[in-house]
């Protein structure tokens, strides 16, 4: 990622990857893995089997242990339950520290198969395009909500069963049970909505989920819990309802048990959430949903006083996980960022360059996400990054399409400081102050998995397309290791402006060198226009606005949670410990000395405790990982320096690679290498054979998708058809045997 002048960098990452060059024997990798999935089936066992006798019996021995002890009884529940989420990063962290190029190994596509991760089983229906692994994580939640609440029906129908005479209160004492029930499985549940929430958690890192995925995951299950959640509290009304006292039952508080007040707070909190979410809504009002959806901060806190410590701890593990991600954006998105260049292209879009540190490393098909105060203080939106991080050490590009309101305000800002600039080159207004948070996405590159690509995009989906097609033509030109030898692109435009976008692409033209080593086929499709304009072909200028944040910014900050493996795991660390001592100092000088039992305080001491975990010592390691970033950019800063001293005064610091260039070597532009066609659009089952065709018979194609959801699905639904038809059929009728691996990157809020 990083070029080669880099004396003082490289030693730092010669430190900082130590473990890459010296790993431990294989046998530790094995007893990681072991360690890792012990710990998680365990846990999954338990929390399946939980509504079962037995295993509520184990569980009552077990908190019985630590009852007597300064843990208490949420401490007994949260070694059971929580606890074992905390000891599977802590292990994360030691895995991805010191193998940290295992996840391209054991994704290397050795053998002609089937991937579970990559194989679409559901197209049409709620959920969008499925791949098989999500499929069996559907269906296992599924089963676990019906065996749960079909087990505790039975049991409250047994109970009620043994009541010699039928009694008037029957049907109030189910409602209740199952209201409890429903409450229960509802918290296990949030347990898993919080977890891929989490954008630099190291538990996705360590699976490689980017973020925009485990953002779909958590769509699903914020479904699924908040759907149980009403239940839960809709069969406590009608029980009330009938007993005639709702209104006095709903606003009581108590000490010593359930306080039902703080439960209607929390769920009515919850309902806001969960109705502003609602695609159609979220879809026309996004900034309600935006500034609704800052209601977790209640939903949260009151489901603490609702519920008291012990009954919290079930689910405490994954919300100290979103606290520490979330503790860790906060600092990251105080630093003002430079915006080293600012552009609207001719068909609209908006082009901002980012000022980075060169140590700050991220893959293509990473996205940020972006503030401007000038716009709003509130509000983040998510961008793909269209630059590779080949292109340059110093910088990241982002490409914007006008959408809505605050997209279009940002180009009002842009377009009118090209005007003053046009008028008066003096004139200094207009700045933009933007914050950065990221970057977020795969732990590998896993565009260079696949010998053979496909990259489909729609619109303004080619943006990450263009980070990888600049990755794989740098690292050609720079002769590092490159899988990808044949690629499709097919880019459907409404207008032919938007084809000027092929113009971002860092490397513009192929070389010789490249062009033997690749080969590349651009096939764009203009939807609504019927043939080509009169100026098809001709660039417009981008008129492009230099240092529109310069005096007060300074580069994107490194402070991330997929930053340095190193400052990150010490991060956790000393969290998690800041927050186990402050429980047991409060259990020891506070809670038991003075005999506090109040469930709704010992849950409010307990989300302190958790807070103070993470804001003291996981502050102070903050700042410490503050100030050394801040060193090393001191030290990037210096080596660039010496670097443009050595080098020719026209070469470019922010992309050496391209002012490294022989002009006399023969090469062809991009532009060059585009088909365009009018008034069609593309046609994947032709496409997508002629493509296997060139690959050759078993063949592994990825196929990555960017763009709407009907041409996700369009897509995906041709890779099943031709995976499904692969085998004997496909081999007596000639066809090939290639096999499509769909991958789709998008971001949906």
């Amino acid at each position: 990622m990083a070029h080669e002048r880099e004396p003082l960098l490289e030693q730092h990452q010669r430190s900082n990857a130590a473990g890459a060059k010296a790993p431990p024997p294989s046998l530790a990798r094995t007893v990681l893995k072991f360690l890792m999935w012990a710990v998680f089936l365990t846990w999954a066992a338990g929390i399946f089997f939980y509504p079962i006798k037995p295993a509520q019996a184990v569980l009552r021995k077990s908190i019985g242990l630590t009852k007597d002890s300064m843990l208490g009884i949420a401490g007994g529940v949260f070694l059971v339950f929580s606890a074992p989420i905390l000891i599977i990063a802590l292990l994360a962290y030691v895995y991805i520290s010191f193998f940290p190029s295992d996840h391209m190994e054991k994704r290397k596509l050795r053998s002609l198969s089937f991937r579970l991760w990559t194989f679409p089983v559901l197209v049409d229906g709620p959920f969008g395009v499925v791949s098989a692994v999500e499929f069996i994580g559907i269906v296992l939640f599924i089963i676990y909500v019906v065996y749960s609440m079909t087990y505790y029906a039975v049991e409250s129908v047994s109970l009620i069963s043994e009541f010699r005479e039928p009694s008037s209160t029957d049907s109030e004492l189910i409602l209740h049970i199952i209201g409890l029930r429903l409450g229960s499985v509802g918290l296990f549940c949030m347990l898993f909505l919080f977890l891929p929430v989490a954008r630099g958690s190291v538990l996705l890192r360590l699976i490689d989920i980017p973020f925009e995925h485990a953002t779909r995951y958590h769509v699903w299950l914020g479904h699924l819990t908040m759907a149980l959640f009403t239940l839960h509290g809709l069969c406590y009304v009608i029980e009330w309802s009938m007993e005639g006292r709702l209104i006095k039952t709903m606003l009581h508080w108590k000490e010593i048990g359930v306080a039902n007040l703080p439960g209607v707070i929390s769920l009515a909190a919850g309902l806001l959430m969960w109705v502003t979410s609602l695609h159609p809504v979220r879809k026309r009002f996004f900034e309600l949903f935006f500034y609704t959806h800052q209601l977790y901060v209640v939903f949260i806190v009151f489901l603490a006083f609702h519920v008291g410590d012990f009954i919290f701890s079930f689910s405490a593990g994954a919300v100290f996980l979103f606290m520490l991600d979330r503790f860790l954006r906060f600092w990251q998105s105080r630093a003002k960022v430079d915006i080293i260049s600012a552009a609207c292209r001719p068909c609209g879009t908006v082009e901002l360059v980012f000022s980075k540190p060169a140590s700050l490393r991220y893959n293509a098909l990473s996205f940020i996400f972006i503030q401007v105060r000038e716009l709003s203080f509130l509000q983040w939106h998510p961008f793909s990054v269209s630059s590779s991080p080949m292109d340059g050490r110093y910088h990241m590009t982002v490409l914007i399409k006008v959408l809505g309101t605050w997209t279009e305000k940002l180009r009002s800002i842009i377009t009118d400081v090209q005007e003053q600039n046009r008028g008066d080159s003096e004139l200094q207004c207009g700045r933009i102050t933007a914050c950065v948070e990221g970057p977020y996405g795969h732990e590998s590159p896993y565009h260079l998995m696949y010998e053979n690509l496909i990259l489909v995009a729609g619109g303004i989906g080619i943006s990450p397309f263009l980070a990888i097609l600049s990755d794989i033509i740098h690292r050609i030109e720079e002769g590092n290791q490159c899988m990808p030898k044949n690629v499709l692109v097919l880019w459907s435009v409404k207008k032919s402006t938007e084809l000027s976008l092929l113009s971002a692409v860092d490397a513009q033209t192929i070389t010789s060198s490249v062009s033997d080593k690749l080969h590349l086929d651009i096939q764009a499709f203009v939807t609504q226009e019927s043939q080509a304009p009169l100026e098809d072909g001709i660039l417009g200028d981008d008129q492009k606005v230099p240092g529109m944040f310069v005096k007060n910014g300074t580069t994107m900050s490194g402070l991330v949670g997929t930053g340095d493996n190193f400052w990150a795991a010490m991060y956790f660390l000393a969290s998690t410990l800041g927050f186990f001592l402050a429980y047991l100092l409060v259990q020891v000088y506070y809670v038991k000395p003075h005999n506090v039992v109040a469930w709704w305080y010992l849950g409010l001491l307990f989300m302190l405790c958790m807070a103070a975990g993470v804001a003291l010592p996981g502050g102070l390691v903050v700042l410490l990982w503050h100030l050394y970033e801040k060193r090393r950019l001191e030290d990037e800063k210096w080596d660039a320096a010496a670097a443009a001293s050595q080098s020719s005064p026209c070469a470019e610091q922010t992309a050496p690679a391209a002012g490294d260039r022989d002009d006399t070597v023969p090469s062809v532009s991009l532009t060059a290498l585009r088909t365009t066609r009018y008034g069609c659009r593309p046609n994947f089952k032709a496409e997508f054979a002629a493509f296997a065709e060139r690959a050759g018979d078993a063949a592994d194609v990825g196929v990555m998708v960017c763009g709407p959801q009907g041409l996700q699905k369009s897509v995906a639904r041709e890779c099943r058809a031709r995976n499904l038809r692969r085998g004997g059929g496909a081999e007596k009728s000639g066809g090939s045997r290639a096999v499509f691996h769909f991958n789709s990157h998008s971001f949906d809020l």
